[in-house]
């Protein structure tokens, strides 16, 4: 019994990792510190746009921002997958945008941060 408990238990840890259960938000809202410098988690702009309501928003339209010809027609929708790698490396997903960023090397910082901004509904 002891051993199906365990078989059981490893392929539910599996099956969370697998299915992004394994996000941390509270990881991810400490890592966007790099980031809340110039984003705001409303739809404030600031140095950089607001990044309230993100996902689902098209790259380059939020209301009274100047973003770069890079990110107005990347034609980007922001998901996971997007954000993702986006954060990865921002230069050379929308070659030419301005983001001043290197971006996040770690998938699991990346797969936290995006968790966290998918929370930053208005």
């Amino acid at each position: 019994m002891a051993k199906i408990f365990s078989i059981f238990l490893t392929a539910i840890t599996l099956v969370a990792c697998v299915s992004g259960w394994a996000q941390n938000i509270e990881n991810g809202r400490e890592v966007f510190n790099k980031c809340a410098s110039c984003h705001s988690t409303n739809s404030q702009n600031g140095t950089a746009p607001g990044l309230g309501n993100i996902i689902e928003r098209q790259a380059g339209t939020l209301r009274g921002f100047r973003y770069s010809r890079a990110m107005k027609a990347s034609k980007i929708y922001w998901d996971e997958k997007s954000l993702n790698e986006y954060l990865q490396d921002p230069q050379k997903f929308v070659s030419g945008n301005v983001m001043p960023f290197s971006g996040l090397r770690t998938k699991t910082e990346r797969d936290d941060v995006v968790a966290y901004l998918k929370t930053l509904r208005e």
